[in-house]
């Protein structure tokens, strides 16, 4: 069976710290169980979770949707939003896990990216050098989200041109945007073998696109 990689980058900067995270790590669970009863998302979806504050680190490594098993995610009392770094580890993982086609085997289809952040970059140097070498790993879509008022949309914009705005940090937000990645990944996963890119779904209320 061809594997869909997906990726998530999850700032865990010290400004996550308290509601924030829990939030993060209720809406996280609930992406699982929500992916986890779609029959093509439970064959195909592999997961891999990136966080990023004062160093970016693979908080799960790419496996199989059936064996994802996640700790609540911790967060440093203070601390820089080493998104570049963050970029660069993902780089590196995309492109040894990645399995190309062959003559005699299927290859991955092309993975899916999604990034959280209620910032920043500290490292804007670090991001701004990463960001051509994410867009040759020929992601099928990459989606930022820009969570809370301080996060900066214009970073993420360079990124991608899919970027959406949670206007507050509480439970309600980060479960709508959890919702909005699940089902995302779902039509990613039923559609992965029609068409190369990926038309995700409108997002909920609680998420807005920025256009």
């Amino acid at each position: 069976m061809r594997r869909l990689p997906v990726y998530i980058l999850l700032d865990t900067s010290g400004s996550m710290r308290g509601e924030p995270i829990h939030s993060v790590n209720v809406g996280l669970q609930s992406m699982l169980s929500a992916l986890r009863q779609d029959p093509y998302a439970l064959e195909s979806v592999h997961l891999s979770i990136i966080t990023f504050d004062l160093e970016a680190k693979v908080y799960l490594p790419l496996t199989p949707l059936d064996q994802v098993q996640l700790a609540d995610i911790d967060v440093p009392s203070a601390g820089a939003t080493f998104m570049g770094a963050a970029l660069e580890l993902l780089a590196e993982q995309v492109s040894q896990q990645l399995q190309k086609s062959t003559d005699e085997v299927k290859g991955d289809w092309r993975p899916l990216l999604f990034v959280m952040t209620d910032g920043s970059p500290s490292d804007v140097y670090a991001y701004q050098q990463a960001i051509p070498v994410i867009k040759q790993l020929n992601f099928a879509s990459i989606v930022a989200c820009a969570a809370g008022p301080k996060a900066k949309q214009e970073h993420l914009l360079q990124l991608t041109d899919k970027v959406v705005v949670l206007d507050t940090m509480d439970a309600a937000s980060f479960a709508g945007f959890f919702k909005w990645v699940s089902a995302s990944v779902v039509v990613g996963s039923s559609s992965a073998g029609i068409s190369g890119s990926v038309s995700l779904p409108p997002p909920p209320p609680e998420v807005q696109l920025v256009l």
